[in-house]
């Protein structure tokens, strides 16, 4: 089996996660990291064995077979449109862009170079969330009625918490909605197999100056992005849903939730105990299904490495999701689908839609 090159652009937390990831992925080989500060020591702390401060010499030098773009979000449209140009598949962090219309470019480009094209929805492939989706499509929770939850984090929950994420010309018209709703949202639409078609949203900006640290000096910055976000949702297969995304819950570090209400099950999955998945009945005791490979769905036991009992995470799951991205790469199509940039364009209809509801007041149509 030929080995697969790939390079990573960009060394923040994400970054780093990724070549974290990959390391553990078979038949690849990190070749490359891109950072414009420090880029040789950080390769070097990293393990990696080159590192670049353009990823366009990057390219140039070492041929990767796929990038990981891991950079801001302004920036992930000119890397993605170049690596295409260059023959190069790619993978990118969500979100996909600033914008449906970005997007719409880069899953354009993706379509004309035939490259395989992805993004790093990485909850789809926690195998609790694995086997529910299984389950929803076996029908076992019969119809599904509804779908409601939250992701919740306290990281900017202070004046003093500032980052390029706070400005729309740098992440996008909304923040939190598409830093952290929406992996809520991809993952609500996996599980149960059916798109978002109508959105209504209220956003809260708590704190609307911040300090930016400059060498030392604190200075007051508007914040023109929300901080939280409370969203509804209508499903094309008449489920309906409602989210809470917030940045400054306290005592909340990322806790992600969705509970599915179905005719027969309700399911519930809480990412402070990953692995479980549990199960309501109204005329028999309820579940708790914990993961084990032996008694999971047999779509789901192949994202499983580790024997029951044995948790398996958030870089679990980046392992995962790189393992079907790189087989797609090599011609083998996943038993169970990753997120592409068409889903990845979607998203940006949502995520647009939800911020055009937060305006008006009104429900509005994604499509």
């Amino acid at each position: 089996m030929k080995r697969l090159k790939a390079a990573v652009i960009g060394s923040g937390f994400i970054g780093a996660a990724h070549v974290e990831a990959l390391k553990r992925v078979p038949g690849v080989d990190v070749v490359a990291l891109v950072d414009i500060v420090d880029p040789v020591q950080k390769a070097e702390e990293l393990d990696v064995p080159n590192g670049f401060s353009d990823y366009r010499e990057m390219i140039e030098a070492v041929e990767p077979d796929c990038i990981h773009i891991c950079t801001p979000n302004h920036t992930h449209k000119e890397i993605a449109l170049y690596a295409f140009k260059h023959g190069i598949h790619v993978i990118c962090e969500k979100p996909m862009a600033r914008n449906a219309g970005e997007a719409k470019e880069m899953l354009e480009a993706a379509k004309k170079s035939n490259l395989v094209h992805a993004i790093n929805l990485h909850n789809r492939f926690y195998p609790a969330n694995h086997q529910l989706r299984n389950m929803i499509l076996d029908g076992a929770l019969g119809k599904i009625y509804g779908v409601h939850g939250a992701y919740l984090q306290d990281c900017f929950s202070k004046e003093s918490d500032f980052n390029w994420r706070m400005l729309s010309d740098k992440g996008g018209s909304t923040r939190v909605t598409s830093d952290i709703g929406s992996h809520w949202i991809d993952l609500a639409e996996y599980v149960i197999g059916s798109k978002v078609k109508e959105v209504f949203a209220e956003f809260q900006t708590n704190l609307p100056v911040r300090k930016m640290n400059l060498a030392g000096d604190l200075k007051d910055v508007a914040v023109d992005t929300e901080d939280t976000s409370y969203v509804m949702v209508r499903f094309e297969n008449g489920a309906v849903g409602s989210a809470v995304f917030s940045q400054v819950y306290q005592g909340r570090k990322n806790q992600t939730t969705i509970r599915v209400s179905g005719s027969e099950i309700s399911a519930e999955w809480d990412s402070e105990a990953i692995g479980d998945l549990k199960l309501g009945y109204r005329n028999e005791p309820n579940r708790l299904l914990t993961k084990d490979r032996g008694l999971a769905h047999p779509d789901t036991a192949p994202i499983i490495t580790y024997p029951g009992g044995h948790a398996e995470g958030f870089p679990d799951a980046f392992k995962q999701n790189f393992i079907a991205v790189y087989g797609a790469i090599r011609g083998v199509k996943p038993i169970n689908p990753y997120a592409d940039f068409e889903d990845g364009l979607h998203q940006m209809q949502v995520l647009d839609k939800i911020f055009e509801s937060a305006k008006t007041g009104r429900w509005t149509s994604v499509n």
